[in-house]
């Protein structure tokens, strides 16, 4: 396994060198933690790395020293007695690093300020150049072993939901359940939850974040459960929703068509079909029922080290889905001071088109 870790740290550092000489720089740095988790495979809470050709230099502080050395595989380790970033930033003035890319989006103001300060004022006029978000962009195609992980995480998920419907009954609050499952999750492996769970039942299921309160689960209504587990580093996330009693006229019609429209959705995922075409697939069937103008947010977004990557599944993106993306497919309906419910899979993009990674059941249930 280490081999194999090793292997895959190897040709991400290759592509990221690729892609930074493409972007016309002749060293990358990387701040964000996930970044650096993905070319070096360090999960400490503070670091910088420094890639220059194809070789990686991680920078972090003492209480790290161990940790550091057994997992960045093939990354030479700088125990900083500095600030991570500007012991790279020097490194990098002295190693001759005429310009250096990084990610603007995850570097404040006061963050750049602190790196031109780190080098000389002969060379900061031009060192730092924007970049975008190269390495999320690279992030966005997993590879054979980040796919088994999120498989994991996936199944641990489907694993949590089938538990809980033998759970749920009227009167619970919200946050209970949202503690039952949590601690499930722990139970079974996970390190923690990939997002603050969500727990919408009654007329809050019309809410489409509604976070777990005191609120009781209704004798009669849905109740929506969206969560995920962050299991070996990769995030799941999977939705569904259950009618506690016996449905009222119409719901099960709007249950029926978001399903619908999720499958439909989840059949159109392809290589080369763009992110936009996914949306409509899912759209257009909402919007055959006169239910679309209840569909108030994305259909879906990429998942893997972050909860939210890229892509992002919404009207007209132009992005085309490439073979081994995991995206998650969920759209909903939510009806002011009613109801509102909404279904959602991890999709993995393959040759053959999406498979689904979290196949519990989406048929229609009452408890």
């Amino acid at each position: 396994m280490g081999r194999i870790k090793e292997m895959n740290l190897s040709l991400r550092k290759r592509r990221a060198a690729a892609a930074a000489k493409s972007a016309g720089v002749d060293g990358l740095l990387a701040t964000h933690l996930p970044d650096v988790r993905y070319l070096s495979g360090f999960t400490g809470s503070s670091a910088a790395l420094v890639l220059v050709g194809g070789r990686a230099v991680l920078f972090t502080d003492g209480r790290y020293t161990g940790q550091a050395k057994a997992e960045a595989v093939g990354s030479k380790v700088v125990i900083a007695t500095k600030p991570a970033v500007v012991a790279a930033c020097e490194w990098m003035a002295g190693a001759g690093v005429r310009q250096c890319g990084f990610d603007a989006s995850h570097t404040t103001v006061a963050g750049l300020e602190t790196m031109r300060k780190a080098v000389g004022a002969r060379v900061r006029r031009r060192m730092f150049v924007p970049v975008g978000p190269l390495l999320a962009r690279l992030r966005e195609v997993k590879d054979a072993d980040e796919i088994s992980r999120m498989r994991a995480a996936a199944r641990v998920g489907c694993e949590l939901f089938e538990g809980m419907l033998t759970y749920l009954e009227a009167g619970l609050t919200e946050t209970e359940v949202a503690a039952t499952l949590e601690y499930a999750a722990r139970l079974a492996g996970a390190e923690g939850m990939s997002f603050d769970t969500i727990v919408a039942s009654g007329e809050r299921s019309a809410m489409p974040h509604g976070r777990a309160t005191a609120a009781k689960l209704p004798k009669r209504g849905f109740v929506t459960l969206d969560f995920g587990v962050i299991l070996d580093g990769y995030c799941s996330d999977m939705t569904r929703t259950v009618h506690m009693g016996k449905a009222m006229p119409g719901e099960r019609d709007v249950y029926d068509s978001v399903l619908e429209a999720q499958e439909a959705a989840v059949a159109a995922v392809a290589p080369g079909v763009t992110a936009g075409e996914v949306d409509e697939a899912a759209r257009s069937v909402l919007r055959r029922v006169k239910l679309d103008k209840y569909f108030s947010h994305s259909t879906g977004h990429g998942v893997g080290l972050e909860i939210h990557e890229g892509p992002r599944l919404a009207a007209k993106q132009k992005q085309v889905l490439e073979q081994g993306m995991v995206i998650t497919i969920e759209p909903g309906v939510y009806v002011p001071g009613r109801f509102g419910l909404r279904i959602e899979d991890m999709v993995l993009v393959t040759a053959r088109g999406g498979e689904i990674l979290t196949p519990s059941v989406k048929a229609w249930i009452e408890l």
